[in-house]
């Protein structure tokens, strides 16, 4: 019988599923990290116990499919030993992963944060982190509001393609909301284009008045927009000025933050293009 049929379960049994070559190969790419970045053969067979021979095996098997590169008797990981985290992290809730840092967002500037997609020709409420200051707009996961009016909005229609955007504008309704709604589709064009090259939008109180808010796009490994986070403020407490200047950068840390943790984009890389 071979060897790889010989782990043993909880309860003692022989566990014939069990590939103890797979475990052992799992266990040589673990050695290396912080500590043990380069490696020798006689290294790799001391920390894991191992014949040299069954190490040489392992390091080269680990090396021709990619995730280890050798430099003389050396070898080290590459980068896709990250596929396999990847495949986890991405596959995570994101509303799981942005929720502690949407509620340190909250904490620090005690404005409401949310975060949402496109959905046609709205946006989609996906997460929401409210503070308890009562806000005419009455939002939970799973509302709706028209994208033209709205920051988040105005993030995710800038990411989209020249013909998305013509199509969007063929769809969509435009009417005012309130005195300051703009409906003028080359206007909005205009104010799409500085949105995509600055890497945010700020909305004074278009939707509602008395509501201001300010978003950011979250980014994949492609560059491609996910989703929007969004800081929505009540006019009469918070200035256009404070918005841009307080908490703009708290809200663009934070969508590098999430994005960190999710492993789709690089710190820094979650706005501007």
């Amino acid at each position: 019988m071979s060897r790889d049929s010989e782990h043993t379960g909880a309860d003692g049994a022989r566990d014939r599923e069990f590939v103890q070559s797979l475990e052992r190969g799992l266990t040589v790419l673990s050695t290396f990290g912080a500590d043990r970045p380069r490696q020798s053969i006689s290294d790799v067979a001391r920390v894991t116990g191992l014949t040299r021979a069954a190490a040489r095996r392992f390091l080269h098997t680990l090396e021709q499919i990619g995730y280890l590169r050798q430099t003389g008797d050396h070898f080290q990981l590459t980068p896709k030993v990250l596929d396999v985290a990847y495949a986890y992290v991405s596959s995570l809730n994101l509303a799981e992963v942005a929720q502690p840092h949407m509620e340190a967002l909250v904490a620090a500037t005690n404005e409401s944060s949310s975060i949402g997609a496109l959905d046609g020709t709205q946006v989609v409420y996906t997460v929401r982190v409210p503070t308890s200051r009562i806000m005419t707009v009455a939002l939970t996961v799973g509302s709706r509001l028209p994208a033209y009016p709205t920051s988040m909005g105005r993030v995710l229609l800038a990411a989209q393609s020249p013909a998305a955007l013509d199509e969007y504008f063929a769809q969509a309704t435009l009417k005012p909301l309130t005195s300051r709604t703009i409906i003028d589709e080359t206007r909005l064009r205009e104010i799409l284009a500085t949105v995509r090259a600055q890497g945010w939008a700020l909305v004074d109180q278009e939707l509602e008045e008395g509501i201001r808010s300010i978003a950011t796009p979250l980014r994949n490994d492609q560059r491609e927009v996910i989703g929007a986070l969004n800081v929505s403020t009540h006019a009469g407490r918070v200035t256009k000025d404070h918005l841009r200047k307080r908490i703009l950068p708290q809200l663009l840390e934070t969508a590098d933050r999430i994005n960190a943790d999710l492993g789709l984009a690089s710190p820094g890389e979650s706005h501007g293009s």
